[in-house]
């Protein structure tokens, strides 16, 4: 597209206001973009844009590879723009791009690292082609938004441009089939001693065959759809994976991934399902950007999860652990129940996932709480739970629906006051299990526990 006047009008008038922002130590994340989009509603089809971009995009875990893309990068001393701190739609990469242009709208960078929300492919494709487009999966999400993965798979296949390269998650029988024209590789990860022939899950998006609607028949079952599963009567199958993992020690955090006929060992930052397929798309992502395995495995030892979604410490021997469970999302939950539910020893758990929250304007239904897997938290080495917040009392109708003992279940509106309940004898671990919209509350119930766990071992002396 060529640049007309409403695009310079647009491009100084953001620019201007990037300035302004900065000036007002405003974050200029998403006002610029808006603007601009609002002067020049193709802008983003208009303005000159790096030779390269990555796209990542899923329901779960792209802003998790989008920032492990981007570490490595930086170690790697690449230069690129990126929408780390700002917003995954059309607003946000507008802003992103602008960042990335003179005055005159000249490109200065020659790579885009970009998070892309699913929903907003409508706004973003038709006029920015991704050079690599990742799909880390594909779960049912917040029913306002998303719908249903169907409705999520078509929006994406009608919309990624024909000449984007996609890496996708082929363990992922709804990602594996986006967008069937266009040239891919696959990331996988090799059976398991841990799957199963059949799903423990409540929820499962793919069962009949998208061909010809018969029941897919499951080699093996990871969680939820993922896993390996064929078709008894067409050709429909799970592909061949590209990039594969056939050998996880998590003992000692390695990982050996297949890449043609050769082998890799890399090191693992974390031992979650979720986060080893993401480092697997990081690697495919790097491999294509010429990264050698010495490069991404070197940076890839310096990289820790963002403390947004996981940390963890130990406080006189026992540990504390938050863990991002993104409310609204019952695959999300239910992958961090099933974690919390097989990390070793005796654990307590601290429950602050609600629906109410400003950033969704209000509350939907609570209908995604009864896609979640409750039944993980109904385990032996579970021996409290402290649910709070808004959705409290559904929570624990949730928790008693599942099985787990009402004696177990600490239940109160107040989440600091809840946890004056909180009781450590025999516990080794506490997990903080929080939703993403409660990051300050997560952090004031972690302080709170160290006290606790700190004044219990001045008791005990």
């Amino acid at each position: 597209m060529k640049k007309s006047f409403r695009f310079y009008l647009a491009l100084w008038g953001a620019k201007i206001g990037t300035l302004l922002l900065k000036i007002f130590r405003r974050n200029a994340t998403f006002f610029p973009g808006k603007f601009a989009l609002k002067v020049c509603p193709d802008f983003i089809g208009r303005i000159q844009k790096p030779k390269t971009m990555i796209a990542v995009t899923g329901t779960n875990g792209k802003t998790t590879v989008c920032n492990m893309i981007e570490d490595v990068l930086k170690d790697n001393k690449y230069d690129f723009i990126d929408n780390k701190y700002g917003s995954n739609i059309d607003a946000g990469v507008a802003t992103t791009l602008i960042s990335g242009v003179s005055f005159m709208g000249k490109s200065k960078k020659d790579l885009a690292i970009l998070e892309v929300d699913e929903r907003s492919a409508p706004k973003i494709y038709p006029y920015l082609t991704p050079t690599y487009l990742v799909c880390t999966n594909l779960f049912r999400d917040s029913l306002m938004r998303n719908a249903h993965t169907e409705f999520i798979s078509g929006i994406l296949t009608k919309y990624i441009p024909k000449d984007t390269i996609l890496i996708l998650n082929g363990d992922d029988l709804i990602v594996s089939n986006l967008a069937p024209e266009n040239k891919r590789m696959y990331f996988g990860i090799d059976r398991l001693d841990t799957d199963t022939e059949e799903c423990e899950n409540i929820s499962r998006d793919i069962i009949a065959c998208p061909k010809c609607d018969t029941k897919l028949v499951y080699d093996y079952v990871r969680y939820n759809h993922i896993g390996k599963a064929h078709c008894p009567k067409c050709d429909f199958k799970s592909p061949e994976i590209d990039y594969l993992a056939t050998k996880l020690d998590l003992e000692n955090m390695k990982m050996t991934l297949k890449i043609g006929e050769r082998e890799e060992e890399y090191d693992l930052i974390s031992d979650n399902i979720i986060n080893i397929y993401n480092i697997i798309s990081v690697i495919t992502v790097l491999k294509q950007l010429g990264l050698s395995k010495e490069q991404i495995n070197e940076s890839l030892k310096k990289l820790k999860i963002v403390d947004t979604r996981y940390t963890e410490e130990t406080v006189n021997g026992v540990k504390i652990i938050t863990h991002l469970a993104k409310g609204i999302n019952p695959i999300a939950c239910s992958r961090v129940f099933d974690y919390t539910r097989k990390y070793k020893g005796n654990k307590a758990v601290f429950l602050i996932v609600d629906d109410l929250h400003e950033a969704v304007k209000g509350s939907e239904n609570t209908s995604w709480q009864y896609d979640t897997d409750y039944e993980f938290l109904n385990d032996e080495s579970i021996k409290q739970i402290i649910i709070a917040g808004a959705r409290y009392l559904d929570g624990l109708v949730r928790l008693e629906m599942a099985g787990v003992n009402k004696e177990k279940i600490v239940y109160e509106r107040d989440e600091l006051s809840a946890l004056d309940k909180l009781k450590l004898e025999g516990i080794d671990t506490v997990f903080i299990l929080h939703d993403l919209y409660s990051m300050e509350l997560k952090d004031a119930a972690k302080n709170k526990v160290e006290v606790m766990i700190k004044n219990l071992d001045k008791k005990e002396k």
